[in-house]
């Protein structure tokens, strides 16, 4: 699992090769300068050889050159982290636009079954963990490899006998690493599930911190928040765990190695075999040698950390998309409003039923309303007529094609579609209202509005049209977010219109102003209307009666009254007494 979620960041790295190969230059370059600096520390103890025995001349050079290449290794160091830092935010930008796009092209029904927080975590949180432990591994990886072999080589131009014995001890610092990095690998990726669970709880209570409160519940969704911390806490508890005891081990076999590197040292320098200045510069070497293996265990469980991250992402982005237009697919352009549905099934669940069998044929500029108990599909239709999701069986034509041998984007066009949740973005009134025609000019946003009967509290905002809500619509009561969805519609004037309770939220005379407006703006237009209140859709040329996915009833008002059935019970309910 782990070759193959490397082998996909690899893939990534792949584009900034050339940022790649500066990066591995600088630290060679930088390594080196930083490795010679020993040397002349050495030759810089060599010249002190006693009281009143020390070449100052020869000092001063070695100390003036040791300024110079200090401060070429620290502009070095700078570009090597610069280059580090583009590739790597470079990488986590399109790791990030990539997993957006994704979610642009799942199917509904991925996002309708998967918690929203937990997408954001993995799109977010992950991503930043992720470009972490990416970027800490191209600072010090590059850095620690090159200091090893470089630290290795002048060991052994100094005294191979003491360098071999720095090598033999060395391994061990890897054996305790590759340790650590088995057992942090599998507690980041359960700590990652974990903060995408809280995510997703958070982001659940903050959007009904109303009802929560309204009803009481404050205390028991403190109660669930605790056990998801309790679990994050315990889970982030073993994983630190493990990486902490990467450091203290791998310190104790640094020292051991700069202990015997320092007693061996100091033996053949008293037998002659090397200089003082020799056993300085061969201590420093051992010191950094050692070092990296330090920096690389801490780099190798910070990986796992960012390898279990970037697994979270890359299991979304390789999620199943939806299923692709088809080639050559039909581009619809002004339908004269001719829907059709031919014994068509479809169900949320397998073997749970829902829609059965249903037979309909809308004629152009005909108002279908569908009602019914809820829960008897009549949302669902909705979702079918707009291919949000595809029928199990049968097929729904549009002008006589079927909609999945057209192209989506032409199908959800002809369609001006009010729902009973508004959606509204971050942005300006007028941001919000031209969504379905940019172009639009300001005349016809506010002739728009002023159908819509928005126009009136739109103007008593600050700045009116150019007032910025925020998410959601921000501190807009819902009657008036949902005339700003229905002006969007008003202002794209679609050849079909579909209305799922879009008059819910709006007082009593708002609503028979908009049903006025609607009337209007249906004149001509194929219309389906889903509504509750059944004194909204009197006017329909054809209303379906649902229940239990299955149309029961068909007709009209007056029809339907007349046959005392289903409609003529519930429509008779809603006005007892």
């Amino acid at each position: 699992m782990k070759k193959s979620i490397m082998k996909k960041v690899l893939s990534y790295i792949g584009k900034y090769k050339i940022f790649l190969f500066l990066s591995i230059f600088f630290a060679a370059l930088s390594v080196a300068l930083t490795l010679y600096i020993p040397i002349l520390t050495g030759s810089a103890v060599d010249c002190i050889l006693g009281p009143q025995q020390v070449d100052f001349t020869a000092l001063m050079q070695i100390l003036g050159k040791m300024g110079i290449i200090i401060l070429i290794t620290a502009l070095i160091q700078w570009l090597m982290n610069t280059c580090n830092n583009k590739m790597t935010y470079r990488i986590v930008r399109d790791i990030r636009e990539e997993a957006f796009h994704k979610m642009q092209k799942l199917p509904i029904s991925y996002i309708d079954s998967h918690s929203h927080g937990d997408i954001v975590s993995r799109i977010i949180a992950d991503v930043d963990q992720f470009s972490d432990g990416l970027l800490m591994g191209f600072t010090q990886f590059f850095t620690g490899v090159v200091t090893i072999i470089g630290t290795l080589l002048f060991m052994i131009s100094i005294n191979p006998v003491v360098a071999i014995l720095v090598v033999v001890l060395t391994p061990v610092s890897f054996l305790i690493a590759n340790f650590v990095a088995k057992r942090t690998f599998q507690m980041s990726k359960l700590m990652s599930q974990i903060r995408g669970e809280q995510t997703a709880y958070i982001d659940e209570m903050i959007g009904n911190e109303k009802i929560v409160q309204a009803f009481g519940q404050e205390s028991k969704a403190n109660e669930k928040f605790d056990e998801i911390n309790g679990r994050l806490q315990n889970a982030s508890v073993r994983a630190i765990f493990f990486s902490s005891i990467t450091n203290p081990s791998t310190r104790f076999v640094n020292s051991l190695v700069y202990a015997v590197v320092g007693v061996t040292g100091a033996f053949l320098a008293i037998k002659g075999r090397m200089t003082v200045g020799q056993l300085s510069s061969f201590l420093s070497y051992a010191n950094q040698y050692t070092k990296p293996f330090n920096e690389i265990s801490g780099v190798v469980t910070e990986l796992q950390n960012a390898l279990a991250c970037a697994e979270r992402v890359f299991e979304f982005m390789e999620q199943e998309p939806q299923i692709p237009d088809k080639e050559n697919a039909l581009q619809l352009s002004n339908p004269a409003g001719k829907v059709t549905l031919e014994d068509v099934s479809f169900s949320y669940v397998e073997n749970q039923k829902l829609i059965e069998h249903i037979h309909l044929e809308v004629k152009p500029g005909q108002r279908v309303a569908i009602v019914g108990p809820t829960g008897c599909g009549k949302t669902t239709v909705i979702n079918l007529l707009m291919r949000f999701y595809d029928v199990n069986s049968g097929s729904i034509k549009v002008e006589g094609t079927d909609i999945r041998d057209m192209t989506r984007k032409s199908l959800r066009t002809s369609y001006g579609m009010v729902l009973q949740e508004t959606w509204l973005k971050s942005g300006t009134i007028k941001d919000n209202i031209v969504m379905g025609k940019p172009d639009a000019t300001m005349e016809e946003v506010i002739a728009a509005a002023k159908a819509s009967h928005a126009h009136s509290f739109i103007k008593r905002l600050p700045k009116g049209y150019d007032t910025v809500i925020g998410e959601d619509g921000g501190s807009l009561s819902q009657g008036q977010k949902q005339l700003l969805c229905i002006t969007r519609v008003m202002l794209c004037l679609p050849p079909m219109l579909i209305l799922d309770e879009a008059t819910s939220s709006i007082d009593t005379r708002t609503e028979i102003r908009i049903q006025k407006a609607f009337a209007t703006l249906m004149q001509g237009r194929t219309s389906f209307i889903v509504a509750h209140r059944l004194s909204t859709i009197r006017e329909a040329d054809t209303i379906l009666v649902m229940k239990d996915g299955n149309i029961i009833e068909q007709g009209n008002h007056e029809t339907l009254l007349a046959q005392n059935g289903f409609y003529a019970n519930l429509y008779n309910s809603q006005y007892q007494g």
